[in-house]
């Protein structure tokens, strides 16, 4: 069960449950079922929107975000899904920090669910840097299937790397 590297972290029993749906050949079964459409946010603007959109709902205080783009430089394998920047700019004379969010290319064809939990964990670093308890209780605020979002999107992970593409 070594090729499960999204659910490492989860419990052997977790594990094996996974491992039984692949070998069945129904996890895309049971993604397809929980998440039968992927979302319509194709262009890095669409996404921007969408990102700025979920922002302006639950973080009004908290700082703008300059770009929102997906980036196909991204190594899901390497454990990051999306990034978060701030970045430095002087403008005027004054020093300007600007937020950016690059979501990994391979969530172009995701579920619209799956997106939103990577766009809320990305955004829930601007207030908080640390995966903290402060950090999760952000996530969760603002997407209240948070910690089922993640473990769905592990798995989302796994089919792809299986499987191939699910749409």
């Amino acid at each position: 069960m070594d090729s499960l590297n999204y659910l490492a972290g989860y419990p052997e029993s977790i594990r094996q449950q996974v491992a039984t749906l692949i070998k069945q050949e129904t996890l895309g079964k049971l993604l397809l079922s929980r998440y039968p459409v992927p979302h319509g946010y194709t262009t890095d603007k669409m996404l921007y929107q969408f990102a700025s959109g979920l922002k302006n709902e639950s973080m009004k205080n908290a700082q703008q975000v300059s770009k929102v783009c997906y980036d196909n430089k991204i190594q899901v394998i390497k454990h990051a899904l999306g990034t978060h920047t701030a970045i430095s700019r002087i403008q005027g004379g004054k020093l300007k920090a600007k937020a950016e969010i690059r979501i990994a290319n391979v969530f172009k064809l995701s579920a619209e669910p799956l997106l939103r939990m990577i766009v809320v964990h990305e955004l829930a670093h601007l207030k908080e840097k640390d995966h903290n308890k402060t950090f999760y209780n952000l996530c969760c605020h603002m997407e209240p299937n948070y910690h089922q979002l993640e473990f769905d999107t592990r798995l989302y992970l796994t089919y792809l790397d299986k499987f191939g593409p699910l749409y």
